[in-house]
């Protein structure tokens, strides 16, 4: 295996020793079955974005890929693509997955299956997805019954390969996304462990927002000689995306956020922790906000519900803890907040990274007290960005101006499930959206479900 060496502390990409193979300008350019084409079409996918089409054609021939690109431009199909593509025509045994996705959260495991899930579809692959909160002997039924690629969050994984449900011998492709994030919540010694598994000649593809010390380990472990590839090199900060500053007065700042939540559209609200999260979620609902809190307190049934009903509008603010700074991707969200502003500038990114996805706009609001201005400033070089810092007051002009706040009703409001997701005793799953945790068929589908996993915080 070639290794790259490391002079100093300071994460180095490594130098690709075998040329790269030249980016494409279309998808009809690489050699990749048809069907997967023409399903690309039928998703209205026309144009690669550009970490899709520099590492593609170098995945797609086998060649291990790192790709550092912000969380929102297109890592997704980058790697789910040539895994796909590869792994067509094969046939899983039983317990033997031939590809497998790594994932930090329960919610990027299931935005990476229900990305993936048309185009498995039409190579006739099946997919599992693997995840804590959801009950595991279903998903061991589903991993028995065979499933060619599988997503999953390391916990949930490791626990199924305890019981002998799984065995990842037969692995010839693996993904490791948002690696970072899972060097940073701890997971590092149950990632390698199973990378130790996989087949030692296989594929490797590792995807990141950002590449520290932790992720650089996992690239000089696991990766060969590999076409490396980088979004946004400097700090990950998206182009078309604004970033302010509003310093607000401690007693004013309650008001001034519930303000913003009243505004026309959605928005996400970042606090730092569950009690705070639920504090404010009743709150904005006494106020006549249709807020919901999501947060690792909650049940994996709640989270999906609770997602679900942000992306269909039903809510409109989701309050939330770091538990939702990745893996969620909402069309047309464009305004994040940090109600407390992170404490690391990694946070940061991540939680902006929610707006301002696959080349749309948006905008990051933090508030900051006087007593927390010091730090922010050296977050946000560390961040590498430079904000627009205004002194805001509730119900002033420029706090409107800036984030579209204004008076709320004032009339409570209570959030219920709509209609359509509460099915009849008894009545047909046939075309409901299966759940997280539920396996993807392209014959007669296998419903399952996941349990309690320490790598879905």
């Amino acid at each position: 295996m070639n290794r790259t060496r490391h002079t100093n502390d300071r994460f180095a990409l490594p130098k690709t020793i075998t040329p790269a193979l030249p980016a494409v300008e279309g998808f009809a350019d690489l050699d990749m079955a048809a069907p997967l084409l023409a399903e690309l079409g039928r998703q209205g996918v026309v144009v690669p974005f550009p970490i899709q089409g520099a590492t593609l054609p170098n995945s797609l021939a086998g060649r291990d890929v790192l790709g550092r690109g912000r969380t929102g431009s297109g890592k997704t199909l980058a790697f789910g693509l040539a895994l796909l593509a590869r792994t067509a025509g094969q046939l899983a045994e039983p317990r033997q997955p031939l590809g497998l996705i790594l994932v930090p959260t329960r919610e990027l495991a299931q935005q990476v299956t229900d990305a993936l899930t048309p185009y498995a579809r039409s190579v006739k692959l099946r997919l599992a997805t693997v995840v804590g909160g959801m009950p595991i002997g279903r998903q061991a039924g589903a991993l028995r019954g065979g499933a060619e690629i599988v997503v999953a969050t390391p916990g949930r994984l490791k626990d199924l390969i305890d019981r002998g449900d799984c065995r990842l011998n037969h692995v010839g492709i693996t993904v490791l996304d948002e690696a970072d994030q899972m060097a940073d919540m701890g997971f590092m010694p149950q990632v390698t462990a199973l990378l130790d598994q996989v087949r030692p000649e296989g594929q490797r593809m590792l995807f990141s927002a950002t590449l520290d010390r932790n992720v650089d380990l996992l690239v000089r472990r696991y990766l060969t000689d590999p076409v490396v590839h980088s979004v946004d090199p400097v700090a990950g900060a998206v182009t078309t995306m604004e970033h302010h500053v509003l310093h607000v007065h401690g007693a004013d700042k309650h008001t001034a956020t519930t303000e913003i939540a009243a505004r026309d559209g959605r928005v996400i609200m970042f606090l730092d922790t569950k009690h705070a999260v639920d504090r404010l979620t009743q709150d904005l609902l006494n106020s006549g906000v249709r807020a919901a809190a999501l947060h690792g307190g909650k049940s994996q049934p709640q989270r999906t519900r609770t997602l679900t009903q942000f992306k269909t509008g039903h809510v409109t603010v989701l309050v939330a803890t770091n538990v939702a700074a990745r893996g969620i991707h909402v069309d047309n969200l464009d305004l994040v907040v940090n109600v407390d502003p992170p404490t690391d500038h990694k946070d940061y990114l991540h939680r902006g990274g929610r707006t301002a996805r696959a080349g749309e706009s948006g905008s990051v609001v933090t508030l900051v007290t006087p007593n927390q201005r010091r730090g922010m400033v050296r977050l946000m070089s560390a961040a590498g960005i430079r904000p627009q810092i205004t002194q805001v007051r509730s119900g002033e002009e420029a706090l409107g101006r800036i984030t579209g706040a204004q008076a709320p009703s004032g009339i409570p409001v209570v959030i219920t499930a709509p209609v359509a997701d509460r099915p009849k005793r008894g009545a047909s799953s046939r075309g409901r959206r299966r759940p997280v945790g539920t396996v993807r068929r392209t014959s007669v589908p296998r419903p399952f479900t996941g349990g309690v996993d320490t790598a879905a915080a």
